[in-house]
């Protein structure tokens, strides 16, 4: 019988630029997909054609090197290959198709919903827990991308529930289902494809781990703890992260108390944190949430994802 496993791309309600300094995210999976068909072979080859891209993949295992690989897509499935043989899963040969939902480049976790999806693939005889998945597959983004991003994307992928946002404590890798009450709704409009590779989400990263020089972990940090830093950026992106973090257990609360107002306060305060204090919106962000925050029923909006582009999503009322 062909193989069939589809993962969702997710959006991130609130909690932006937190998760790779151990703190508090609360993404969602959305019914967007990358969805994966085909047939395992007899061979050690792994070979993908993508209904969005031009140039097939063809992988003979081992993979040394999954950065050298092309073309660039095929990176990522090399990435998640190499990790699981590098941790002593057997891996038959595969020949498949690829097809997405998610827009390339939208903010909505599309090469993290590849690598798990090759992953349940690759294990589907022997399934590995979500926590394990999600940190083999962030292993994987890292050898293929170059980027050094956090666990929120491959962990609210394999663990996220329908109608639920996912609290994730990057700490520990605890989650949380938290639900959508329906008298919300979360919407998500794509604004401007952006890209992480070669971007500045790097050089956040370096900012921040700079803070955490001087101040210790920004997961245990208070506001308080910013006049210990001298230099204005520095201090302006801990302040985000500090405030990021409080703004996540606020908007839970928020939601579970059925204060749908101060839930859409908290994301567009999120927003304008990311504008200011870390510097990952820009002109185009900033007019699209302005833009959504004037339409009918809509109680806060804020750019998702890495920045310098994506998507922007807001909370509105269906009463």
């Amino acid at each position: 019988m062909p193989v069939i496993v589809s993962t969702p791309g997710r959006v991130n309600l609130i909690g932006d630029h937190t998760d790779y300094t151990q703190g508090l995210v609360l993404p969602m999976i959305l019914d967007v997909v990358t969805t994966i068909t085909g047939d395992f072979t007899d061979d050690r080859v792994w070979h993908l054609v993508s209904d969005d891209e031009p140039l097939p993949v063809t992988l003979s295992l081992p993979i040394d090197d999954p950065a050298r690989i092309e073309p660039r897509w095929g990176r990522y499935v090399a990435g998640v290959l190499h990790e699981l043989e590098k941790t002593g899963v057997s891996l038959r040969g595969f020949s498949g198709r690829v097809s997405t939902t998610i827009p390339i480049g939208s903010g909505l976790s599309s090469s993290a919903a590849l690598e798990i999806a090759v992953a349940r693939v690759a294990t589907i005889d022997r399934p590995m827990p979500e926590t394990v998945l999600a940190q083999l597959c962030r292993r994987a983004e890292h050898v293929a991308s170059g980027v050094p991003c956090g666990i929120m994307d491959q962990l609210c992928i394999a663990a996220g529930q329908p109608g639920h946002a996912t609290l994730i404590d990057c700490r520990d890798l605890t989650i949380e289902h938290v639900s959508i009450p329906s008298a919300i709704t979360v919407d998500v409009e794509f604004i401007a494809p952006r890209t992480l590779a070669g971007s500045e989400y790097a050089d956040r990263v370096a900012e921040t781990s700079a803070v955490e020089r001087i101040i210790g972990p920004l997961r245990d940090a208070s506001l308080e703890s910013l006049t210990a830093i001298a230099d204005e950026t520095l201090r302006r992106r801990a302040r985000h992260v500090i405030s990021e973090n409080q703004r996540v257990l606020d908007f839970v609360a928020a939601l579970r108390r059925a204060n749908w107002t101060e839930a859409g306060r908290l994301m567009t305060e999120s927003h304008w944190s990311l504008r200011h204090d870390f510097e990952t919106s820009n002109a185009t962000m900033d007019a699209a949430v302005e833009r959504t925050l004037r339409r009918p029923g809509v109680l806060g909006a804020r750019m998702t994802g890495g920045g310098f582009g994506g998507c922007v999503v807001a909370l509105r009322s269906v009463e």
